[in-house]
C-alpha cells in the first residue's frame, strides 16, 4: 500500500490581520462552523471577509457573527443565500464556560482570528481578546518598522 504524501503548506482560508492589529490576543480555541452547502463551495475559492467579524456568546451557545461569505454565480436558485447570516461555533461545554466567564470581566471580548482547512473540516481560531488603545497600536507600528530597520542594517553589514 501506497503511503500519502503529507500536504506542505497553509491549511489557511483566511486571516482577520485587523483583529491582531485591534486587540492584544490572548489565548485561542479552535472551533468547529456549521456551514451549508454554498458556503463551503464559496470558501473553497476564497470568497469570505473576516474584517468586522466577532463572536457573540448567548444562551450557552457561540455565534460567528458579521462574517460575510459571498455567494457564488453557480449557487443553486432554490437556495436564498444569505452573505451575513450568523453561524453557530461549535465548541465544548466546558470551553463556553471558560469564554463565558472570561469575556464577563471588563475590557474582554472574542473575535475570529483565522479560518482554515483540518481535513475536510473547516475550523475556526476564536480567540479572547483585550482591546488596544490608540497608542498601542501606533507602539505596535513603530516596534514592527524599527524591526525592518534593523534587519535592512545587519543585512547590509
Amino acid at each position: 500500500m501506497a503511503k500519502k504524501a503529507k500536504k506542505t503548506g497553509d491549511s489557511s482560508i483566511v486571516v482577520n490581520k485587523k483583529a491582531r492589529h485591534d486587540y492584544h490576543l490572548e489565548e485561542s480555541l479552535e472551533a468547529g462552523v456549521v456551514l451549508s452547502g454554498w458556503e463551503v463551495k464559496s470558501l473553497r475559492q476564497g470568497k469570505i471577509q473576516l474584517v468586522d467579524s466577532y463572536v457573540l456568546l448567548k444562551d450557552g451557545e457561540a455565534w460567528l457573527i458579521g462574517a460575510q461569505i459571498t455567494p457564488l454565480l453557480s449557487a443553486s436558485t432554490h437556495v436564498v443565500a444569505d452573505p451575513r447570516r450568523d453561524r453557530k461555533l461549535l465548541l465544548h461545554k466546558r470551553e463556553l464556560a471558560k469564554l463565558f466567564a472570561e469575556t464577563q470581566q471588563s475590557g474582554k471580548t472574542c473575535v475570529c482570528t483565522k479560518l482554515y482547512w483540518k481535513h475536510h473540516m473547516i475550523k475556526a481560531q476564536v480567540c479572547l481578546a483585550t482591546g488596544k488603545k490608540e497608542f498601542d497600536k501606533r507602539e505596535t507600528t513603530k516596534q514592527r518598522e524599527w524591526n525592518i530597520e534593523k534587519q535592512r542594517v545587519l543585512g547590509r553589514g
